[in-house]
């Protein structure tokens, strides 16, 4: 045998490797690059996040004083530097109301057509339709939910109403509540159904005795999610509840709330009405914040 055929697997050895070194060092880039890249779009989102947050901070607390929660709207005298008098008063006690009777009324069925779509109808057409109609009604924009009840309700009682307003969040805390329930009921083990199955407990009685109890804090989690959804929710309330600038809480008339009402005062035109409708943005956006933190809360509990 020659030194030439003995050589051979060296040399092709040697090739292999710096073949392998060649794509090393190209995987290496490319994994730098694309890093890199994350790190400068998270950087771009966090720089907007904290600019809006910043100037939401410092002028929302420009007219920040305990008038805007004692205080209705007072409209003042404009053309001079004062401070404006009024208050939020009736914004913060429209938006208590609507979303406290929008929970009232979506969660339940919420819930249980939930516990529908993850019990009794997992695989079944039905099933599915009606999962496939929640999701829809999920991503569906808020304003035709808003026409839908204003065809329905508010064309009918000839006037713009707080119930209205209710029932438009409603339907958006539905899907909400539903994707939510299905989930955490699904993650429930079999092997627990079965063996509460097995004890004679009819199935009713497994479900809102164990199964609810064990998915407590994600069903919980999913209501809080809905909440702070349509705390921020402007349009529908627009075709709706519509707005008032007294302090009601008759869910037949007209009713105020935080979004409507940081609508119509930043598009015033008046410096006093602004700085309230900044202040008002500035209490929204801390009440989302607050329902998400306590979410979570909830869900690291819950892991």
């Amino acid at each position: 045998m020659s030194a030439t055929t003995l050589q051979r697997p060296a040399l092709r050895s040697a090739k292999d490797l710096e073949v392998a070194a060649r794509l090393n060092r190209r995987r290496r880039l490319v994994d730098a690059a694309i890093r890199w890249f994350c790190i400068g779009a998270t950087a771009v989102g966090l720089f907007f996040l904290a600019s809006i947050l910043l100037t939401l901070a410092w002028r929302g607390l420009e007219a920040m004083a305990p008038t805007i929660f004692t205080r209705a709207f007072e409209p003042t005298t404009y053309g001079d530097d004062s401070l404006p008098t009024g208050g939020l008063l009736h914004a913060i006690v429209g938006t208590l109301i609507q979303v406290g009777a929008a929970t009232l009324i979506g969660t339940p069925i919420g819930l249980l057509v939930g516990t529908y779509l993850a019990e009794y109808a997992r695989n079944s057409p039905l099933g599915n339709a009606v999962r496939f109609v929640s999701d829809v009604l999920l991503s569906a924009p808020s304003v035709l939910i808003g026409l839908f009840i204003y065809q329905l309700v508010v064309l009918p009682m000839g006037g713009f109403s707080g119930l209205a307003g209710a029932l438009a969040l409603a339907i958006i805390v539905i899907p909400v509540v539903v994707r939510t329930t299905e989930d955490m009921l699904q993650l429930i083990p079999v092997a627990l159904r079965e063996a509460v199955i097995a004890l004679g407990a009819p199935k009713w009685k497994m479900i809102v005795l164990v199964c609810y109890r064990a998915a407590l804090s994600g069903i919980v989690t999913g209501g809080l999610l809905a909440v702070a959804r349509i705390t921020g929710e402007t349009a529908p309330l627009l075709l709706t509840s519509f707005g008032n600038n007294v302090v009601t809480a008759d869910l037949g008339q007209a009713m105020s709330s935080l979004p409507i009402a940081i609508y119509q005062q930043a598009n015033s035109g008046f410096p006093d009405l602004v700085a309230i409708a900044w202040t008002g943005a500035l209490i929204t956006t801390l009440g989302v914040l607050a329902i998400n933190i306590l979410a979570r809360a909830l869900i690291r509990s819950r892991q």
